[in-house]
């Protein structure tokens, strides 16, 4: 089945690219020889091995791929390449991803060699543009020549760009030094990029930061950072010969281990030699440490700070969510006054628009005026496409539907997909095995690029057609990627298709589980790829465990079942819905529950659910959902949810509530069947 489907994939990329490269031939034993070839030197690039990319270059000569060939040759020896070699490249495959991956490439060289003259000169014929440390270098340039004199909005870019880079880059570590130099960053703006690393366990990204600011400091950070409560407490006798950033690093980075030790030592040794700003920082770090464990003393730590506005995003949406956990009512006064302390970009996301809304709404004296104020947040994010933008739907009194489906793509707008180079090599790649390579390039001709090599993205009938195109080779997960960056026009069947219909349909009523649950976790999970495996080993369409599925294979008297049959389809759906069927059950029926209790396991979710020694507060599915601890598994139960609701819609034709389907969340009940302790 699926050599097939790759022989018609193959047969229709080459027939449409025969018509703008007539140099390429039909599939035959040479084009598969030829394909070894290009995955020959896929791995060698993966290797590093120079030597074999050169000598394999010139029989890549005229394959689809080629482009990818020499892009791979040439990136392996960039750094000894000369200048003509590169702008060769450049004119032999001109308007191509590859083109523009290798100018990226070539750029960041240039950046890191000070080679400001020729990085000025290429910049303007970079298209991507979605690489902050090169977007860093090019602003370099301007501060280089302009000073104290340069835009202020450049200070505001390479702060956005360095605060959220985790890497030790030196493009925007430059342009902080820059901006330091020119006092266009404060002293402060650098130790809390510093303080920001040592919380995400970058050592060496603080180090470069306090070396801008403190350079006679910077050989301390190791030691603060890998002996925290040693380096406190060798300074506590004498703390005035220690730069207090410092202590307050070493602080965070005991905070982030156990924040109980960090509350101690604060309050017994610390808090005095602190300014009000450090203070604050410290124990919004604690408070976030303390609302990620769902203590229940959470909010107390924050209340410790005087000021949100000297605490960032991160904490302040983590004390958001310890206020709306906060009991069986939430503290709304808490979750709207936070939310207003945010940044004016991280107010604008869904996520806080809709718990603002609803703070506004339960204020005790309501006025007309905050009422209209209330629903116009709800209002600007209502919809369809996603877990808030639905809760706001409901919110305003209405239900999830399905959109009407806009006109099917034309004869020549599938035909103008079909023809697009960049959308032939893709789909090449993909079904030759070279996913990675295939999803990029797919990526940067929908979302980069007008299909012409021109800046821009594709309008919405372009993406309607280039969906199309990947749902008719069922490459699903471009199709569903693809559907999903239309801005107005909105294909429900695009977006949320059901390859496997029969299968899933028919496996799921047999087991009395709701299929728009089970395609609401597979489009989250695999996104229909049917051998995707993760890199924790996960594999299939509902991406199960290989300890999982023999667990799963005995519970549900599938006989014979061998770790090699993992990947085939059905056995896949059997093995995926059956341990849903069975997780679902152990939580009474709760969809957020499951969801959770599947990406992260049974044991997580029951903690999470009722943290302190099955006792809790009964919280809105939502509040319940938003208070996951684990970023990933957050996401995950939001979507999964959400993808749930949209398939509910598609299958019955009828309106949805995603309120109903996130129900309650509380301790479990203690009339509850017995809870299945042994689900892996």
């Amino acid at each position: 089945m699926k050599f097939r489907f790759i022989v018609s994939l193959f047969a229709s990329v080459f027939l449409a690219f025969g018509a703008v490269q007539p140099s390429v031939a039909a599939p035959s034993a040479s084009n598969a020889q030829a394909d070894a070839i290009i995955t020959d030197m896929a791995q060698a690039f993966k290797r590093g091995d120079r030597k074999r990319l050169t000598a394999l270059l010139p029989q890549a000569k005229g394959h689809t791929l080629e482009p990818w060939a020499a892009y791979w040759e040439l990136k392996a020896r960039l750094d000894e390449a000369s200048p003509q070699e590169v702008r060769a490249f450049f004119n032999r495959y001109p308007a191509t991803y590859q083109e523009d991956r290798l100018r990226n490439d070539w750029l960041l060289l240039l950046g890191q060699r000070r080679d400001w003259t020729t990085l000025s000169d290429e910049h303007p014929h970079y298209r991507m543009r979605d690489d902050r440390e090169l977007r860093c270098y090019f602003l370099t340039v301007e501060l280089l020549e302009k000073g104290s004199q340069a835009n202020p909005a450049i200070a505001d870019e390479v702060r956005k760009n360095w605060m959220g880079m985790k890497e030790a880059d030196d493009g925007c570590t430059l342009a902080a030094d820059r901006l330091f130099f020119t006092k266009h960053f404060s002293a402060l703006d650098i130790w809390r990029k510093a303080r920001l690393m040592v919380e995400q366990n970058r050592p060496r990204t603080a180090r470069n930061a306090v070396q801008i600011v403190a350079p006679d400091s910077a050989q301390l950070v190791p030691e603060a950072f890998n002996n925290a409560e040693k380096f406190l407490a060798k300074h506590i006798a004498a703390p005035q010969k220690v730069r207090q950033e410092l202590v307050v690093m070493a602080l965070i980075k005991v905070a982030t281990a156990d924040a109980d030790k960090a509350e101690k030592l604060m309050r017994n040794k610390w808090q005095p030699y602190l300014t009000t700003e450090e203070r604050h920082w410290v124990w919004g770090v604690i408070g976030r440490q303390a609302a990620m464990r769902l203590d229940d003393d959470a909010l107390s730590h924050f209340a410790r700070v005087a000021h949100d506005k000297d605490l960032n995003d991160d904490m302040l949406g983590w004390k958001t969510r310890a206020a709306l956990r906060a009991g069986n009512t939430p503290k709304w006064p808490v979750v709207e006054s936070t939310i207003a302390a945010m940044s004016p970009e991280a107010r604008k996301d869904p996520t806080w628009v809709y718990w603002h809304a609803r703070a506004l709404l339960a204020r005790k004296k309501m006025t007309p005026h905050v009422q209209q104020e209330a629903t116009g947040m709800l209002e600007s994010i209502a919809g369809v496409r996603g877990f808030y933008e639905q809760l706001a739907l409901e919110e305003l009194g209405r239900k999830v539907t399905t959109p009407a489906r806009p006109p099917a793509p034309t004869a020549d707008e599938m035909d103008a997909a079909r023809r697009n180079p960049s959308l032939q090599r893709a789909l090449y790649a993909i079904g030759m095995g070279l996913r990675a390579e295939g999803v990029r390039e797919w990526n940067y001709a929908t979302n980069l690029v007008d299909g012409q090599g021109k800046a821009g993205m594709m309008s919405d009938r372009e993406l309607l057609a280039a969906a199309q195109h990947a749902c008719d080779n069922q490459v699903w997960d471009r199709c569903i990627n693809t559907s999903e960056r239309t801005r107005l026009s909105v294909d429900f069947e695009q977006r949320f298709p059901m390859p496997h219909k029969d299968a899933v349909l028919a496996r799921s009523r047999q087991i009395n589980l709701d299929p728009a649950y089970v395609y609401g976790l597979i489009r989250q999970e695999s996104r229909f790829i049917t051998d995707a495996r993760s890199h924790v080993g996960a594999s299939g369409l509902m991406q199960v465990m290989p300890a999982t599925a023999k667990w799963t294979a005995k519970k549900i008297g599938l006989a014979n079942f061998t770790p090699d049959q993992i990947n085939d389809r059905d056995t896949n759906i059997a093995i995926g819905t059956g341990y849903l069927k069975l997780v679902l059950d152990s939580f009474e029926g709760s969809m957020p529950l499951a969801a959770g209790a599947y990406n992260a396991g049974p044991s997580r979710s029951r903690r999470w659910r009722a943290p302190h020694s099955g006792s809790g507060p009964v919280l809105e599915g939502a509040i319940w959902a938003e208070n996951v601890p684990f970023n990933e598994t957050r996401d995950y139960v939001k979507k999964v949810l959400s993808n749930t609701t949209n398939y509910a819609a598609l299958i019955t034709g009828q309106p949805q509530s995603l309120k109903a389907k996130l129900g309650w969340v509380g301790p479990r009940d203690a009339a509850a069947p017995a809870e299945n302790l042994d689900l892996p």
